[in-house]
């Protein structure tokens, strides 16, 4: 069996970490890393923590607006596919190189096998609500991580070839040793600060919305920690926006510090899907400045609160405590479930 995997951003680079090494126990894979997350903070130092295998190819497609980006790399993927002839093209979750492999698959006439199929934030303003739609619908595979995702599929008339897997991040998190450096790097003390970050377009192209969210920062009682994603800090150079002086940017970071600097949080604010459900599994309350979420079961379990982008309501539910941090339970082995499943069909 040969498996053409399509990688392209930070967390498909933390899932195929995890699942790479036990897929090439049983079949060939081509790894393909479309370039979407170029940068080492956002790339490189991933494949040098996680120790995931170096990419077969890369496209270096670099940043673009989505409808450039996908096309340039659907334009690069198609030869690879036609070249490679694998039995299974494999995406993961929602960002433009999961769309492009999705459609190269699809126009090729190979399978596709989705990873963390059938997220639903019900959002179609959402880029990321688009891609994980397309995929599912052109997956033969489908792997969901939760109950609510098998559910949302099969509302939509997809039940053939759908698995409850589970969720490979926790596998990640379990993992990975925390980097005991890092507090002391940027002299932090656990439970001594709050850790943001913010990447969505749709909070950082929107003047009023990034400029609610960093009052709401600027409102809580204690230092906040940000790593910076790239398009963050080039929006708050433009807008010109005032930073409260309780709000410390800083570079963005790797996995192990990541998550270092979430467990260690007295809360963590955030539009990444990835990072709420890290924090959440870590046991540190979690507050979503978006209005809706894909992972309905934080919300079900009250470790995480919807904040929107409206300062008052961002500080009055941090302030009053409304999200209450659980360490998850350990989960099944997703990994085995994807692999054995992929290698039965």
């Amino acid at each position: 069996m040969r498996v053409l995997t399509v990688v392209g951003a930070r967390p498909q680079f933390i899932k195929a970490a995890v699942v790479s090494p036990r897929l090439r126990e049983v079949a060939e894979e081509v790894l393909v890393h479309t370039g979407q997350h170029y940068d080492r903070e956002l790339s490189a130092v991933f494949f040098d923590e996680l120790e995931l295998a170096r990419p077969d190819y890369e496209l270096g497609v670099g940043s673009a607006e989505a409808a450039v980006q996908t096309g340039r790399m659907l334009e690069a993927l198609a030869p690879i596919v036609a070249a490679v002839r694998p039995d299974w093209v494999l995406v993961y979750g929602d960002t433009n190189s999961t769309l492009a492999g999705a459609l190269a698959a699809a126009q090729a006439k190979v399978p596709l096998a989705h990873v963390e199929a059938g997220l639903r934030s019900y959002d179609r303003t959402m880029p990321e609500e688009i891609n994980r739609v397309v995929a599912d619908h052109l997956a033969t595979a489908l792997y969901c991580p939760t109950p609510h995702a098998v559910e949302n599929l099969r509302r939509e008339g997809i039940e053939r070839g759908v698995v409850l897997s589970g969720d490979v991040m926790a596998v990640a998190l379990r993992r990975i040793p925390p980097d005991p450096e890092v507090l002391a790097r940027w002299d932090l003390v656990p439970g001594g600060y709050y850790l943001v970050t913010v990447h969505r377009a749709a909070n950082t192209d929107d003047r009023e919305r990034l400029g609610g969210i960093v009052a709401g920062l600027g409102a809580l009682p204690g230092p906040v920690v940000w790593p910076v994603h790239p398009r963050a800090q080039a929006r708050l150079s433009a807008f010109a926006l005032p930073l409260p002086p309780n709000l410390r940017l800083i570079p963005p970071v790797g996995y192990r510090a990541m998550i270092t600097l979430e467990g260690a949080a007295r809360a963590v604010l955030t539009d990444s899907g990835g990072v709420q459900r890290e924090a959440a599994w870590l046991g540190v309350p979690v507050y979503i400045l978006r209005e809706e979420t894909e992972w309905r079961e934080l919300l079900e379990s009250g470790q995480a609160v919807l904040t929107g982008t409206d300062p008052a309501r961002i500080a009055a539910a941090v302030q009053a405590g409304a999200a209450v941090g659980r360490p998850a339970p350990p989960t099944d082995d997703p990994v085995t479930a994807i692999v054995e499943d992929l290698r039965r069909r």
